[in-house]
């Protein structure tokens, strides 16, 4: 037993080790706001009951109105990132968020790669493809946005695009739920293992709908849509409990549908926030009496 874990004998000192919780790492850039990115995916890898570990790839100058600024972080440095915790800590499951480059997609991947991480390794890599901004413009400029179709997918065991980056990566335009099949082998043709579509952005639809295929079959998840428009960070957290569920060992339509559970109750939750739109919230999963 090394000294770190060690407590004196006769001291009457009680030992306060837990057991390690399972480990998530998020791959994602900063919201200087705490609504969405990195923030929303820590929250919810707590919420969740694993370890959240961080590789950050962006920080943004960003409140509920949006975003004014961002500065990349070099390549080499989120790739760093990963590795040292991959390979001291151990990663039982990854996600991505915003990759704002080509060659921090490359980094990431490279590294990704040696750490045993994506559909072909023993991690499972969610790939949550930031590339639309909250009214459906591109984030990304071209090269990365290839990169993150032609390099990125194929290592994915989950891609979990929204409406907005279906449009922008394969320019089929959603409008009702019966494009949904359509759109998921459209994006399933560019390598990925699962591919689940999220639908909403499909207003006049009463439900959620969303999709989740393997390549042969699809796996239709209804939920309900609250009136708020209050939903920033929806899709972080829609992932992140995805990626926290893969980490305790679910299998994928278990894990997803977890995921959806997770994020209905967080839309159902969300809160005003600033003059722009608020996020979702996670406080539902705590008592009020455990913060007393």
């Amino acid at each position: 037993m090394s000294s770190m874990d060690s407590t004196p004998t006769g001291t009457g000192i009680r030992p306060a080790n837990d057991t390690a919780p399972p480990t998530a790492l998020t791959i994602a850039g900063s919201d200087s706001g705490g609504s969405a990115g990195m923030h929303a995916d820590l929250r919810t890898f707590f919420s969740c009951g694993v370890h959240g570990m961080t590789a950050v790839t962006a920080v943004t100058v960003q409140n509920t109105l949006g975003v004014s600024d961002m500065v990349e972080i070099p390549p080499e440095t989120v790739a760093a990132q990963v590795e040292s915790v991959a390979s001291d800590i151990g990663v039982h499951a990854a996600k991505t968020g915003v990759l704002p480059s080509a060659a921090c997609i490359e980094a990431v991947l490279a590294a990704c790669d040696r750490q045993g991480i994506g559909r072909d390794g023993r991690t499972p890599l969610v790939l949550d493809p930031v590339a639309a901004s909250r009214n459906g413009e591109p984030l990304l400029r071209a090269d990365a946005l290839a990169a993150l179709r032609d390099e990125a997918f194929p290592r994915a065991t989950l891609v979990t695009p929204n409406l907005d980056e279906v449009r922008l990566l394969t320019g089929i335009e959603v409008r009702d739920r019966d494009q949904l099949w359509e759109a998921a082998k459209a994006m399933h043709d560019f390598g990925p293992e699962y591919v689940l579509i999220k639908s909403g952005h499909l207003p006049e639809d009463p439900e959620c709908v969303d999709l989740l295929f393997d390549g042969r079959e699809a796996v239709t998840l209804p939920g309900p849509r609250y009136s708020t428009v209050h939903t920033h960070g929806a899709g972080d957290a829609f992932a992140s409990a995805i990626t926290a569920a893969l980490a305790r060992g679910a299998p994928m339509e278990r894990a997803v549908r977890l995921g959806k559970r997770f994020v209905s109750r967080s839309v159902r939750h969300a809160y005003p926030l600033g003059s722009g739109v608020g996020p979702v919230s996670t406080f539902w999963r705590i008592s009020s009496r455990s913060i007393q």
